[in-house]
């Protein structure tokens, strides 16, 4: 029998005091923990429960975040947690970031959506800075509410200006999971079970080999198969962290201007500094045609995305049709409020030289642990914040997030490599945090050493 309409405001009304209260007693704080779990189970997903062991299971009640500032958050009874996962990438700013808080709040007490008839201002600011920062002659911009959104947009856009279909990826690539951005990715446990995806042709290729991609290339032009463009990660990160060789992005570059095809960048993870560059594709000084942003450009606090590129590719967005691509709710004004302050933030404070530094440091400790413990690690990749730890198999990685998250760090495994732990904090993260992760992940190594 369906709750009434009466119970249901209720229900509403008693969360409304609760998202108001400062602070929670301790009967409070244990009956949203219990709400949560089987609100989870019942009517979301039971089998993210079941995923995350590590969080539900953990000491004599399960871990619900509630609150959380700079690399440090709290779950609702107020234990404290190293954030070494940082939303997948959205935390380049930290929890609540006061700058881009007070911003969301000063537009929150103007207006949180425009008319969308009238000229709304902070879209055309938010582009106009953007056109600033991204890489070569990108100029324009197109506002959703996530990486796959932008990624669809992306996709969209190559089709529509080269009038061709086909599209190159990257084995073990993530895109993201609507149908377009899904028929992009490299692994077949997400591809499969929807059945039919993006219609026209995907040819997936060792990421990372420029040689397979000029190969691929070649093949389709000989039977007549029209590529649109080739679609990489500057550095994967689902796949935890890999980097390509050198001359893989530059080649890339000169061989889809040879065929005359488009390259996309999708900068969602490593995009805003989290590589120890402004943007992943900087590391090799390499302009894509087209450029996908989300995740850090709401600096934590909104959901927002972006697809970018020239004036000469954004042609076909503006005539004969400029309603060709369009959303209601996609760069609203808190979301774009959110984004230039995360902007301000990122260039003020210069992360992307901190990303560089702390990484550094960060991926040495964590070679020294490879060498204490062979039997336990395959190796460390990545750049700058944006880390995989590669395990011999699943299980021991799942130890070790486990035994990270009993110790207080929060990581998580990848979508795309099952026996890969990420590393992906804040950007502010301080040393003295690393130092703790590292102390706490060294007690964890030792844990797990004993098991095997």
């Amino acid at each position: 029998m369906k709750d009434t309409i009466e119970t249901a405001q209720a229900y509403a009304e008693k969360w409304i005091e609760l998202i108001h209260k400062p602070e929670l007693t301790d009967a409070e704080a244990k009956g949203i923990i219990e709400e949560s779990k089987y609100n989870f189970a019942e009517h979301f997903n039971r089998g993210w429960l079941d995923y995350r062991k590590s969080v539900t299971e953990a000491g004599d009640w399960a871990s619900v975040e509630w609150t959380g500032s700079g690399a440090i958050f709290r779950d609702v009874l107020g234990r404290e947690y190293i954030d070494c996962l940082g939303g997948y990438g959205m935390m380049d700013l930290g929890w609540s970031h006061p700058d881009v808080v007070d911003t969301v709040r000063s537009q929150l007490s103007r207006t949180p959506m425009p008319s969308q008839e009238l000229i709304d201002p902070l879209r055309g600011v938010l582009a106009r800075i953007l056109a600033m920062i991204t890489p070569g002659d990108i100029k324009y911009s197109f506002f959703a509410a996530s990486g796959t959104e932008a990624i669809e947009g992306a996709i969209k856009l190559a089709k529509m200006y080269t009038r061709k279909s086909g599209f190159i990826v990257a084995v073990k690539a993530f895109h993201g999971k609507t149908m377009g951005s899904l028929s992009m990715m490299g692994k077949a446990d997400y591809r499969q079970p929807p059945g039919t995806l993006y219609g026209g042709p995907v040819y997936h290729v060792p990421f990372g080999d420029a040689d397979a991609v000029e190969r691929q290339l070649k093949i389709c032009q000989m039977v007549g198969v029209d590529i649109a463009a080739c679609l990489f990660e500057p550095i994967q990160g689902e796949a935890g962290g890999i980097v390509p060789p050198d001359d893989f992005w530059p080649r890339i570059r000169e061989i889809t201007r040879q065929y005359s095809v488009l390259l996309i960048a999708d900068e969602v993870q490593t995009g805003l500094g989290r590589t120890g560059k402004l943007w992943g594709v900087d590391h090799w000084s390499v302009a894509p045609d087209i450029i996908a942003i989300a995740k850090s450009l709401g600096g934590g606090v909104m959901p927002v995305s972006a697809f970018c590129s020239t004036e000469e590719i954004w042609q076909c967005m503006m005539t004969p049709n400029p309603f060709i691509h369009t959303t209601t709710t996609g760069g609203g004004a808190l979301a774009c409020s959110a984004a230039i302050a995360s902007i301000f933030v990122i260039l003020r404070d210069r992360l992307w030289e901190q990303a560089a530094e702390k990484g550094k440091y960060f991926m040495g400790q964590l070679n020294e642990l490879v060498l204490r413990y062979p039997q336990i690690y395959q190796g460390i990749t990545g750049k700058g914040l944006l880390i995989g730890q590669h395990f011999h198999n699943p299980e021991v990685g799942y130890k070790v997030a486990a035994g990270l998250f009993k110790r207080g760090v929060l990581v998580a495994g990848t979508l795309t490599s099952a026996h890969t732990i990420r590393i992906e904090p804040p950007l502010v993260i301080t040393y003295e945090q690393i130092d703790e992760v590292l102390n706490r992940l060294s007690e964890t190594l030792a844990e797990v050493n004993r098991t095997l």
